[in-house]
């Protein structure tokens, strides 16, 4: 048996025409899941009676359970307990443009990004369609709110789990689902060069953001050992591939690491490096941990570094700081009590 949350409408109308009913039902079954929010399979009361007993003979509708929540300015972090006991983070911030809900896709994480707290738990395995799907349906009903745009950004490398997060990213983008808009949703990569090709044939109107925080291979080989695997060159040359198919713009996330790759130098390098690309740049102010080392750039490098992206006509933002204390800003997310 499998959870009801793991189908797309398309799964459930091949499954109403296998066992011989109308592909429509697949409809009537989303509105009980996704607009109605009904949790018990019997009180799908348009269904027949043969339809509501081959569907509990076959899924089954599951939760994921809510053990901690911290609270902030504009910000609250979800600590969800899995069905094998499992944890993961989720993060909902409040914007003035609607409420944007960071998830996980995995329990731990393998990319061991030298400044990311999440990193320190190696990866125990990918979340499954269900249990992403359910971290909306969980903090909405807890908000009383609508999410209005989600980022996978949480625990976990989203290309490492490409299958169901594409899956997942079906399910909330139906009209007839959660209704989450396609370009209301961003899958952040470390920079999984195949699945980026992969990714861009797709010709989804999803973001892409990409994980960059170094400009040359050597700083990022430091940073980020998925640079060994696939090099600053290789990833560019990907990026690139992908703008040209989808005609869509790349946000590259570039965290700020005081003396690390904060310089001027860095900033007139990575300028170079996205020259004419369809691209933004997210600078990020580090948020500093415990566990690890790294100091966050002073305001006035981070400023500095803008003014010179900016001078060479590269599309460039600071990031407002969401969750730092309350553990649950970008890097901070670590899946324990």
């Amino acid at each position: 048996m499998n959870s009801i949350y793991s189908y797309t409408r398309d799964d459930f109308i091949n499954y109403f025409l296998d066992i011989g009913e109308k592909k429509f039902k697949a409809d009537i079954l989303y509105d009980w899941l996704y607009k109605k929010r009904v949790t018990d399979i019997d009180s799908m009361n348009n269904l027949n009676k043969n339809v509501i007993s081959k569907l509990k003979e076959d899924m089954f509708i599951d939760n994921i359970k809510i053990i901690k929540k911290d609270v902030g300015s504009d910000v609250v972090k979800y600590l969800f307990e899995l069905s094998d006991n499992e944890k993961i983070e989720a993060v909902v911030m409040y914007h003035d443009y609607g409420t944007s809900l960071c998830i996980s896709t995995e329990v731990g994480c393998n990319m061991s990004c030298a400044f990311c707290e999440s990193g320190r738990l190696k990866k125990r395995r990918n979340l499954l369609v269900n249990e992403m799907v359910l971290q909306i349906l969980e903090i909405e009903k807890d908000i009383n709110k609508r999410i209005s745009h989600v980022v996978l950004m949480g625990i976990g490398e989203p290309f490492d789990n490409y299958e169901n997060v594409i899956k997942f990213v079906n399910i909330i983008n139906d009209s007839k689902g959660i209704d989450i808009g396609a370009r209301h949703i961003t899958i952040s990569t470390c920079g999984i060069v195949p699945k980026i090709y992969e990714f861009a044939s797709l010709k989804t109107q999803v973001n892409l953001a990409v994980s960059l925080h170094a400009p040359n291979n050597e700083l990022r080989n430091k940073l980020m050992p998925i640079n060994k695997v696939y090099s600053l060159n290789e990833l560019m040359k990907a990026i690139k591939e992908y703008i040209n198919i989808t005609n869509r713009r790349v946000t590259f996330e570039y965290i700020m690491l005081d003396g690390i790759n904060d310089t001027e130098e860095c900033a007139y390098e990575l300028s170079n490096l996205l020259k004419g690309m369809n691209c933004y740049v997210n600078l990020i102010p580090y948020n500093e941990t415990n566990n690890i080392g790294f100091k966050r750039s002073k305001s006035v490098k981070i400023d500095k570094f803008y003014d010179i992206l900016k001078k060479n006509n590269i599309s460039v933002t600071i990031r407002r700081e969401f969750g730092g204390l309350v553990s649950a800003a970008c890097g901070q997310l670590r899946s324990h009590e």
